[in-house]
C-alpha cells in the first residue's frame, strides 16, 4: 500500500499513542469528555453534490484504492485537511 501523500507533524503524545495503540489505558471522564467532542467535530453533517470531470473522478478512485479508502472517505477526508 502506498503512503499517504500528506505530511502530519505529530507532538509527542500523538507519538506515544501511536506505540501503544494496543493497550487499553482507562482515561478520565474529562479526558473521555474531550475525546468524544474531537470526535463529535468530525461527525459529516453535509451533504454535498458536485459535478466534476469523469476522468478526474476515476483517478480519484483509482487513488484511494491505491491507499485502501472509498473514494468518498478518501475525498472528504483530502478537503478536510485543505479545509483546516
Amino acid at each position: 500500500m502506498e503512503k499517504w501523500p500528506f505530511k502530519f507533524k505529530l507532538t509527542a503524545e500523538e507519538r506515544a499513542l501511536e506505540r501503544e495503540i494496543d493497550a487499553y489505558v482507562p482515561v478520565s471522564k474529562a479526558k473521555f469528555d474531550e475525546i468524544a467532542k474531537a470526535l463529535a467535530r468530525r461527525k459529516k453533517e453535509a451533504v454535498l453534490h458536485i459535478r466534476i470531470n469523469q476522468q478526474d473522478l476515476d483517478n480519484l478512485k483509482k487513488k484511494a484504492k491505491r491507499y485502501g479508502l472509498r473514494y468518498q472517505t478518501f475525498i472528504s477526508e483530502f478537503l478536510h485537511r485543505l479545509a483546516a
